[in-house]
C-alpha cells in the first residue's frame, strides 16, 4: 500500500514551438491590464517579449513593460515595481525570462494586493489575495512556470529566501523551446544543471510521492539523454528536451520543494555571484556522498533512472561546472549557519545541524 499524499497543479501549461502565438487567447483568462516584467535583455533577445506584446495588442489587453529585473531579484526591487503596477491599475502580472523575472512577478503580484512588509511576504498570509500570474520562460532551468515558489534576495540577511502558496502558482504558462535556441553555452549548462538538481532533489526529498516520482524519473531520463550533448556543447538537438525536463522537475518541486543542496548553494550565489544552477552543482559532490551514507537506496534509484553510476554523475558535474572556490574557515561556519536555517534541509534525510553542513562545505571548498 502507498502512504497518503497530495498533488495540486492549477497551472494551465501550453508547450510547443510557436505556442504563444497559437494559444494567445488564453491570456484573456487572467485580466485586461498586464504588468510585464523581464530582464534587461532576455525578453527582447529571445523574441518572447515581442511575441507577448503582439499577443496583448491583438487581444486588446492594455500593458506596461518593465525591462530590468535583477539577476537575483531583491525584495526591495519587487516592492518598488509593485508601486508601478498599482499606478497602472494592473490586474495581472506576466513574468518573461529565466527564474528571476518569474520569481519577481510572483512577489509583485502579492505586493500589489497586500500592503505588507518584506518579512510578511514570507509568511504566506495574503489576506487580499494575489494578482493572477502568467509565466513565459526563456531558459530551461528553474521550473518556476509551474511552481508557487519564488526565491528572492534578502540583503539584510545576506542570503536568498523563498515563499510560495497555492495563490502564487501561475494561472497560465507558455513554454516555447524556441526562446532558448540562442542561449549561450554557459547559460544553457547552468540552467540545465538547475533543472537537473530540481528533479534529483525532488526525487530524494522526504516529501516525494508516487506522482512526483513519476515526474522526476521521466525528468532524470531526459537529462540522461542530454548529457553527451551538454558535455560537447552541442545543444541544437536537445533544447526541447531540456525545457520539458525543467517543467517536469518544476512540477515535482511544486509538491516536494527542494532540499539541502539548494540551501547550501544560496550563499555561493549571494557572496560569490555564482549562477544558481552552478552553485547547486558545486554542492552536488558532498550532497551525493552524504546520500550514499545515509540514504543509499534512494540515491541508487535516482542513479538507475539516470543510467549512471555515482562516479559518472560526479564526473559529469565537475566537468560541466569546475570548482574554483576556496572558502575560509570563517566563511564555512557562516555559510553553514545560514544554510541550517533553511527549512529545505529537514526534507533531505541526512544530518543537517550547522556542524554537519560545515563539514560538507569543508569537503567541497576547504583545505
Amino acid at each position: 500500500m502507498f502512504e497518503s499524499f497530495n498533488f495540486y497543479m492549477p497551472t494551465e501549461v501550453y508547450f510547443g514551438r510557436g505556442i504563444l502565438k497559437s494559444k494567445a487567447k488564453h491570456l484573456k483568462k487572467t485580466g485586461t491590464r498586464a504588468f510585464v516584467v523581464t530582464g534587461a535583455n532576455s525578453g527582447r533577445l529571445s523574441g518572447a517579449l515581442q511575441d507577448c506584446e503582439n499577443a496583448l495588442k491583438e487581444l486588446n489587453i492594455a500593458y506596461k513593460v518593465f525591462e530590468g529585473i535583477e539577476n537575483n531579484p531583491s525584495v526591495e526591487q519587487c516592492i518598488e515595481l509593485s508601486k508601478l503596477a498599482k499606478g497602472f491599475n494592473a490586474d495581472f502580472v506576466i513574468g518573461i525570462g529565466g527564474g528571476s523575472p518569474m520569481d519577481a512577478a510572483k512577489a509583485i503580484a502579492v505586493f500589489v494586493k497586500n500592503d505588507i512588509t518584506a518579512e510578511e511576504l514570507f509568511s504566506g498570509d495574503y489576506k487580499n489575495g494575489v494578482l493572477p500570474i502568467v509565466a513565459i520562460p526563456t531558459t530551461s532551468g528553474t521550473g518556476s512556470e509551474v511552481t508557487p515558489w519564488s526565491v528572492l534576495t534578502l540583503h539584510n540577511e545576506q542570503t536568498k529566501r523563498g515563499f510560495g502558496t497555492r495563490s502564487t502558482f501561475p494561472r497560465v504558462s507558455f513554454l516555447d523551446p524556441a526562446y532558448t535556441d540562442n542561449l549561450p553555452k554557459s547559460v544553457t549548462i547552468n540552467t540545465a544543471m538547475d533543472a537537473f538538481t530540481h528533479c534529483f532533489e525532488s526525487f530524494i526529498s522526504l516529501k516525494a510521492t508516487p506522482v512526483t516520482d513519476a515526474l522526476n524519473i521521466q525528468a532524470l531520463k531526459l537529462f540522461s539523454e542530454c548529457k553527451q550533448s551538454l558535455l560537447k556543447g552541442e545543444f541544437d538537438g536537445i533544447r526541447d528536451k531540456l525545457m520539458l525536463m525543467s517543467t517536469l522537475a518544476g512540477m515535482g518541486i511544486a509538491i516536494t520543494a527542494t532540499t539541502m543542496m539548494h540551501a547550501m548553494g544560496y550563499p555561493l550565489t549571494y557572496f560569490y555571484d555564482v549562477p544558481h544552477g552552478a552553485a547547486n552543482t558545486l554542492v552536488l559532490p558532498a550532497y551525493v556522498n552524504a546520500l550514499a551514507k545515509h540514504r543509499p537506496q534512494r540515491l541508487n534509484e535516482a542513479l538507475s533512472a539516470l543510467s549512471m553510476t555515482k562516479t559518472e554523475l560526479l564526473e559529469l558535474a565537475t566537468t560541466l561546472v569546475p570548482n574554483t572556490i576556496h572558502l575560509s574557515e570563517n566563511e564555512i561556519m557562516s555559510f553553514a549557519e545560514q544554510s541550517a536555517k533553511q527549512g529545505s534541509c529537514a526534507k533531505t534525510g541526512i544530518p543537517y545541524e550547522s556542524s554537519d553542513i560545515a563539514n560538507m562545505y569543508r569537503e567541497l571548498f576547504g583545505g
